[in-house]
């Protein structure tokens, strides 16, 4: 497998990477007009629309902010910073950001329901769908790992055997959703709790997979995204705290 990896039809060819993300944002979008149609929405469909504008630029402006920020000696020397700012993009701080902004939002046209629940499987559906093409970029994108000699290791284009950190991170997503489906099916949660529950697990996973990943430390060797995900863990932690010590009570089934 060489990377990175392009799809060709006829003369033309587009980057793999470009067709997944894109088809992450499209699917995603569709699988929750469908889960929507089926659920009884408290949200009108005027507030649901605002939601999803304030999730779009929140998430918009936190994920190139904490992409500049990842690497910011790099966007100090970049001689084209606009364009460095607009290609920069994480998905923890489009997730944090898109949190920011929906809150926001709610407060802003009156709102009190949860929102998250809804949003939950379709972000799942999307990341996976986004690490796949993210995974063909290879090296030519800031997703890989450092150098190992696990048995896991992969040539991602550079000849040097690397953590497949996004191959991780998709089989990590797809065993996060099938817990959170086996607990919204057997536990009495709140409103919300399964988004609380997806956003803890995520933040948590990723703080520690970055430990495998060439990042550049700014305060106590560790990155910009791991301090983020520190932050959001921070904001959950009366969840956290309650799921621990006070944990949601089984279904009961005739």
């Amino acid at each position: 497998m060489e990377f990175p990896i392009n799809i060709s039809i006829g003369r033309f060819s587009i980057s793999a990477h470009i067709l997944f993300e894109t088809l992450a944002f499209f699917i995603a979008y569709r699988y929750y007009l469908h889960l929507r149609s089926k659920t009884n929405d408290q949200i009108s469909d005027e507030g649901r629309i605002w939601i999803l504008i304030g999730a779009a630029a929140g998430a918009f402006l936190f994920s190139r902010l904490t992409g500049v920020m990842e690497n910011p000696y790099a966007f100090i020397s970049s001689p084209h910073k606009l364009l460095y700012f607009f290609s920069a993009k994480t998905i923890v701080g489009g997730l944090l950001g898109g949190l920011t902004g929906v809150e926001l939002m709610k407060k802003i046209i009156g709102v009190k329901s949860s929102s998250g629940d809804l949003f939950t499987f379709p972000l799942l559906l999307g990341m996976i769908i986004g690490r796949i093409g993210c995974f063909t970029s290879g090296v030519g994108e800031d997703t890989y790992g450092i150098k190992t000699s696990l048995f896991s290791g992969m040539n991602l284009g550079d000849n040097i055997l690397r953590h497949p950190v996004t191959l991780y991170e998709i089989v990590f997503l797809i065993l996060l959703w099938i817990v959170l489906v086996h607990v919204k099916k057997k536990r009495i949660l709140p409103e919300g709790w399964i988004f609380r529950y997806f956003m803890i697990g995520y933040l948590g996973f990723r703080f520690f997979l970055d430990f495998i990943k060439p990042t550049i430390p700014i305060i106590l060797n560790l990155s910009f995204i791991q301090l983020m995900c520190v932050a959001g863990l921070i904001y959950y932690v009366r969840t956290i705290i309650s799921l621990i010590f006070n944990p949601p009570q089984t279904r009961m089934h005739a």
